[in-house]
């Protein structure tokens, strides 16, 4: 029986053998929740199952069907079975989505996508748009992939010319095709969201110049096409671009850049005549001149607090996703600060982005500097760069290592340090411990030790524990994976964190 596009859950080995069996060709995902490459490559798995609805697409939760699991010789996940005739043909380890869509296309026959479609053999079936997130596993895993792309290691005369190309027009795509005969169907995808958002924009068929085909993965660190620029800069592929779309977030990005419109239904897209060189990418192309007053009124304003926020919204609700971001990164950093609703104000608005020499918002100003946008902030939150900034302008005090840690493991009364988070763990002895903890009815905090390595480094010195997951009652360390375990074996656990 085939899938019709779908991939089925399988609960039992009965349910697989009788699925196989059934099957002209069947492909079988072994994975397990708290696994990211998984997680990954099941998104793979499901764009594969849209491409070969002739085939039979299961997935199997190898932790939970240990019976499926050693039939089968699964030692590790992701795994891949692939079945002809109800017979074991083939089978794939690892988060490879090119040989996945290879193995799932020898044994299932063509795939039904577009006649312009590139072969399968070349990873196409796997779909670019996720190939970017699977792309994005290389540097946790240690891939040197991602190390070797980037616009250095370019010769000049192709870095230059790239560099044109994405500066030609306010909005630009790379893609395979043109917007009106797009050759795959991601980029058919991104054409589509383009003529829906009524805006003009610019394009380059990457299947006609392998020069820019190959150095745009590298300029842009980015491995899979179509991409899209906005000003210069790199908004992403497919997924991420639907992402935005649905959201409101894509229409958000070009008003503020002050992309122009189109109506909507318009026959076509042609492409708009270059904007003259503005300086850096990102910067306001036509800054329009301030009073005297407006300005005392924007420096009055960014200094009105030692940390002062424009949003779109309040804190409270905020009104669109990056100012959501932002406050919840303050928030989360427990950092006092005031903000302005630029919506609330059409002179802010527009003034501030003169002011600032920033087009788009949020923006964070500390001490009556701006430090940038939510990604900024996101980066700067992640690395601790942040932190640091607010010490040294003296908005919050200088902290030790020893007094962080002591507050992290204080935040909650019980705290649990692990790799990845409870709804998605890192590693399998987290994934238990956190499974422990929930079967038990326990709630607890918790802090991803892999988001941040002076905390990962400092806690094993700290704690005398030189491996994670580490659970704390009461800013007491209780132990790691195999204790908790034994603690729920034995009925102690509950009663030790409910004292």
């Amino acid at each position: 029986m085939a899938s019709g596009g779908a991939v089925r859950e399988v609960g039992s080995k009965a349910e697989l053998d009788a699925a196989v069996a059934g099957a002209r060709a069947a492909a079988v995902h072994f994975w397990a929740g708290w696994c990211e490459a998984s997680k990954q490559m099941d998104e793979v798995f499901a764009h594969l199952a849209v491409d070969f609805p002739h085939a039979a697409f299961l997935r199997v939760e190898a932790e939970e069907q240990p019976e499926i699991s050693e039939a089968y010789g699964v030692t590790a996940v992701p795994y891949f079975v692939f079945c002809k005739e109800g017979k074991t043909v083939d089978t794939l380890e690892g988060a490879n989505p090119a040989s996945l869509a290879n193995k799932v296309a020898k044994i299932a026959g063509p795939a039904s996508v577009a006649e312009s479609a590139v072969p399968a053999s070349l990873g196409v079936a796997a779909g670019p748009a996720v190939l970017e997130k699977v792309q994005e596993l290389a540097p946790r895993n240690g891939s040197s992939a991602a190390e070797s792309t980037n616009s250095d290691s370019l010769p000049d005369p192709l870095n230059k010319r790239l560099e044109q190309l994405v500066n030609s027009h306010p909005v630009f795509l790379f893609m395979k095709g043109t917007p009106e005969q797009p050759r795959c169907d991601f980029s058919r995808k991104v054409v589509d969201i383009l003529k829906q958002e009524g805006v003009n924009f610019g394009s380059f068929d990457i299947l006609t110049d392998n020069d820019v085909r190959e150095g745009m993965k590298k300029f842009s660190n980015w491995p899979t096409f179509p991409q899209l620029y906005c000003k210069g800069e790199l908004l992403g592929g497919c997924d991420i671009v639907i992402a935005m779309h649905d959201s409101g977030e894509l229409k958000d990005v070009f008003e503020e850049h002050n992309i122009p419109f189109k109506p909507q239904g318009s026959k076509s897209i042609e492409a708009v005549e270059p904007e003259a060189p503005s300086g850096k990418a990102g910067a306001v192309s036509e800054p329009v001149g301030l009073t005297d007053a407006q300005k005392a009124r924007l420096a009055s304003l960014v200094n009105s607090s030692p940390v002062m926020v424009f949003i779109k919204g309040s804190p409270e609700e905020p009104k669109c996703g990056f100012s959501g971001k932002l406050v919840h990164i303050l928030k989360q950093e427990n950092i006092p600060f005031s903000s302005f609703d630029i919506l609330s104000d059409d002179e802010v608005r527009q003034g501030l982005k003169v002011f600032s020499n920033w087009p788009s918002y949020p923006q964070l100003y500390i001490k009556g500097e701006l430090i940038g946008g939510s990604d900024i902030v996101m980066e700067m939150h992640k690395s601790g760069e942040l932190e640091k900034v607010l010490s040294e302008k003296g908005v919050i005090a200088k902290v030790t290592l020893e007094d962080r840690l002591k507050a992290l493991i204080s935040s909650a009364p019980v705290m649990l340090f692990m790799k990845g988070t409870p709804d998605a763990p890192r590693c399998g002895f987290s994934s238990k411990v956190v499974n422990a903890l929930k079967k038990e009815g326990i709630s607890f905090g918790s802090f991803d030790i892999l988001s941040d390595e002076e905390v990962r480094q400092g806690l094993k010195t700290y704690s005398n524990w030189p491996t994670f997951p580490q659970l704390y009652y009461k800013s007491e360390l209780i132990g790691g994976c195999d204790i908790i375990l034994e603690m729920e074996k034995s009925g102690e656990l509950k009663l030790t964190l409910s004292e």
